[in-house]
């Protein structure tokens, strides 16, 4: 379903008055507002395929009502985001879940949508039903030769549905590693992965980028061939200028200083993009900004200083994304809520004082840089957001307008009450 352009109209009419009261207000005590607000316009987030279905756990999963069940109706809700938004407008495919069988139509519908395809995700994590080797032990780092040419034919194959979609990268998570000491040589495993990385690297078109994500546990918990930020910037030297390291900010332990890692890998221009969620424990999935804000911010604060110091371009210097799963929320309501969480995030560290900052770090001023830091922390950019979206024909607030509408009441007449999305 969609929601009509006169009905958001209407809803933003209605709150048009206190809007204008809290924007002027806002906009006369941030300087250069105007140009925050212009960047926020710009600034995208691409939302995966598999998210707009309800996620689980290891332990069981609890399907959601109106799912989508194919990659049209996937589409259309994220469609629907990007209507009420104005910031969601490109969509990540994983592959086989979400295999286009007539790419033209897939690429008029999402245009209907204004949606752009952003990276393409391969799966050599799981098996097919169709799969004639196993992945039990690993991909592109399995001791049979075999089963890595399957992995590496698998990458190949997305890389060209990427292509015909308009695409321009391919991110590679591999969940390959060992659960026990001594059910591998870490050095072979590392040769065969790097090797079978050069392969799908060699197959990548002049204009593509390679993503190679990191985790440092599970499904394997005593090791990870790709476990750790260092791990990755070693393969993506190694493969070349189009190859990048991914940040998904549940794929760390506990306590690891993201922020730093993100300062490092812009310094040597092998940053490549992130997956945004939370989490307390470990790679819990959550909704974005739900449980640590500060340090999502001050991941923000590096990458604005970072991309600045570097010329970048903050709407398309990176690959922005959420990668997040729900197993309570609606998860529509869920990516409202992410999407939301990101730009307030990125609003508050364009208003971090640089030349200040810079000042207090010069004099060892630690209490004024961390003054400057949290006053721009502090700083409730609500409204500017919501200018933003206003601009650009989107909802002053979308999660009431969504609710208002019933939403997902209407996806559950349309779709069904017991749907399941598919690669879920």
């Amino acid at each position: 379903m969609q929601i009509e352009k006169n009905k958001i109209e209407g809803h933003n009419h209605s709150l048009l008055k206190e809007h204008k009261r809290r924007f002027d207000f806002i906009n006369e005590e941030i300087k250069d507002a105007e140009n925050i607000l212009q960047k926020l316009i710009a600034f995208q987030i691409a939302i995966p395929s598999w998210a707009l279905g309800t996620g689980g756990t290891r332990f069981g999963r609890f399907p959601g009502s109106g799912e989508p069940r194919n990659l049209e109706e996937k589409i259309e809700d994220i469609g629907l985001l990007h209507t009420l938004n104005k910031s969601s407008g490109a969509i990540s495919l994983h592959i086989p879940w979400d295999i286009p069988k007539d790419t033209q139509h897939i690429k008029k519908l999402a245009s209907h949508h204004g949606l752009l395809f952003d990276a393409m995700n391969s799966n050599t994590f799981q098996d097919q039903p169709d799969q004639k080797l196993s992945y039990k032990f690993g991909s592109l780092q399995h001791v049979n030769k075999e089963v890595r040419k399957q992995a590496i034919a698998h990458n190949i194959e997305v890389i060209k549905y990427g292509i015909e979609l308009g695409s321009e990268s391919l991110t590679v998570w591999l969940s390959d590693g060992s659960c026990f000491p001594g059910q591998l040589n870490f050095r072979k495993a590392f040769q065969n992965t790097l090797s079978g990385l050069q392969e799908i690297y060699s197959a990548l078109p002049s204009n593509w980028k390679m993503f190679v994500e990191y985790k440092a546990f599970e499904p394997n918990f005593y090791s990870t061939t790709v476990g750790d930020w260092g791990q990755s910037l070693l393969y993506a030297s190694k493969l070349g200028e189009k190859a990048f390291t991914l940040v998904d900010l549940g794929h760390h332990l506990p306590n690891a200083n993201i922020e730093q890692i993100v300062s490092l890998l812009l310094m040597e221009g092998k940053l490549g993009g992130f997956h945004f969620n939370d989490s307390k424990y470990g790679d819990d999935d959550l909704t974005v900004g739900s449980i640590k804000p500060y340090q999502l911010f001050l991941i923000f604060n590096e990458l604005v200083e970072g991309m600045d110091m570097k010329g970048m371009n903050h709407a398309t210097g990176l690959a922005w994304m959420i990668d997040a799963s729900h197993n309570v929320k609606d998860p529509l309501e869920d990516l409202l809520q992410s999407v939301e969480a990101i730009m307030i995030t990125y609003a508050q560290a364009l208003l971090v004082d640089r030349k200040k900052l810079t000042e207090a770090q010069n004099n060892n001023d630690v209490v004024s840089a961390q003054e400057i830091l949290q006053h721009a922390f502090r700083t409730d950019v609500r409204t500017l957001v919501a200018e933003a979206r206003l601009r650009c024909g989107g909802a002053l607030q979308p999660m009431e307008i969504y609710r208002d509408e019933k939403v997902r009441e209407q996806l559950i007449k349309e779709r069904g009450l017991k749907t399941i999305t598919t690669g879920l």
